[in-house]
């Protein structure tokens, strides 16, 4: 095995009430079909994993929280001894008003997709209503979760004018603003004309002030993060396409059509279908999980292939 994976990422579902340029383009050839993880499978699945080294799990969709179980799924996965860190990443849209109970089930870290502060270009990006995301924000940071990290994926002449409005949000409140450079779809090559890379939003970063390196608590994270004086958060670049963190990658992808993916990017992915059913020992889940992360490449290839709401990104 070329690492021992302690991140699992687990799509719940691949339903999503946004429609998001860069994760779902309108010319994505999906099936129209929606999959979904039971909240036994999830954690019959985290289970096994956490005792072949998984100490991180993250719930991602679709859109996790139109899953019906969520909060069950929360406070069962919490009740894990090996699972030391439980988080999701959501549209925002549904946070609000189940926030507190996502935090009193367990939950200790929201990742918040947030592509604009401009109500008109968040539609014109999501579908969806920029006051829902910002009322989910809102919501987060009251019920005290720590941290609370919101994704910027930057977009060439849709919002990459607001990097500085983006990154300030961070002035006021303890988060965690993180630029990410877009992944072009291979079916949607419009969306190379989209991608910004790191190195463009960083002189816009240092225009707020003078960037200290932060360390990262955890080295195979992807972010790259950096204090501003006077600022109660950080600000981080992610940067996937023009500075590949692959080497370092120890993190595995349960997607919910039951299948285990190695990559992101890249297609390698086995069959889950029987040891999401119990069929599997602990022994048989340590070997599918050993035969997934030989399927992760060097270095991933340079197009995203599948849908992102399948795979949770």
């Amino acid at each position: 095995m070329k690492q021992a994976p302690s991140y699992l990422r687990v799509s719940v579902t691949d339903r999503c009430d946004l429609h998001c340029v860069y994760c779902r383009p309108r010319a994505d050839p999906a099936r129209q079909e929606h999959h979904g993880l039971t909240r036994a499978e999830v954690v019959r699945f985290v289970r096994a994993a956490s005792a072949c080294g998984v100490t991180k799990v993250r719930l991602t969709g679709g859109e996790p929280l139109l899953h019906k179980d969520i909060i069950s799924i929360v406070r069962k996965l919490s009740s894990l001894g090996a699972v030391r860190f439980l988080g999701l990443t959501t549209n925002g849209q549904q946070l609000a008003p189940v926030a507190q109970a996502l935090h009193r089930a367990g939950l200790q870290s929201v990742n918040i997709s947030l592509p604009s502060l401009a109500p008109e270009v968040y539609r014109r990006v999501t579908g969806g209503v920029l006051g829902n995301v910002l009322a989910g924000l809102e919501a987060a940071l009251r019920a005290g979760f720590g941290p609370v990290k919101l994704n910027v994926v930057v977009l060439r002449g849709i919002n990459d004018g607001e990097v500085a409005a983006l990154a300030s949000l961070a002035r006021r409140d303890p988060v965690e603003v993180r630029f990410i450079e877009c992944m072009p779809f291979r079916h949607a090559p419009q969306n190379s004309d989209l991608f910004v890379p790191a190195a463009e939003v960083l002189p816009k970063l240092q225009g707020l002030g003078q960037l200290s390196p932060q360390p990262s608590l955890d080295p195979s994270s992807s972010a790259t993060r950096f204090a501003i004086r006077g600022f109660r958060g950080v600000v981080a670049l992610i940067a996937p396409m023009t500075r590949p963190f692959c080497r370092k990658c120890n993190r595995i992808r349960l997607t919910a059509d039951r299948r285990l993916r190695a990559c992101l990017v890249d297609a390698g992915e086995l069959d889950a279908r029987h040891a999401l059913s119990g069929g599997a020992d602990a022994e048989a889940v340590r070997e599918l999980i050993e035969k997934t992360m030989m399927l992760k490449p060097g270095l991933h290839s340079e197009r995203f292939c599948g849908a992102m709401a399948r795979i949770g990104g």
